[in-house]
């Protein structure tokens, strides 16, 4: 029901459900992002800088570069001092779209 034609993100992880590595390919890493913001960010909830920490350090050392790649490429959307999170829809994705930035 994936609207990516890409490869799965299942071959990322390890078999302990660690991320090997984040791809540099920008698709691979979209639809990685994508992955991790819907397995672990629930939509409608803030989440504070701790708690996103803790969920990205499951699944990877860098949790500080996936937190930045999250939030640059969408998939988060973080309050100005930086101490809120909330899960963002994504064009194409279900329940609609967040606004374009130009």
């Amino acid at each position: 029901m994936t609207s990516h034609p890409s490869r799965p993100v299942a071959d990322l992880f390890s078999a302990d459900g660690r991320l090997k590595a984040v791809p540099r390919k920008a698709a691979r890493r979209e639809a990685l992002l994508a992955h991790l913001a819907e397995t672990l960010f629930e939509a409608d909830r803030t989440y504070r800088e701790p708690e996103v920490n803790e969920a990205l350090r499951a699944v990877h050392e860098d949790f500080p570069a996936l937190r930045r790649h999250l939030v640059t490429d969408g998939f988060l959307s973080r309050t100005k001092d930086g101490a809120d999170y909330r899960r963002q829809q994504r064009p194409g994705s279900p329940g609609g779209a967040i606004p374009a930035v130009a």
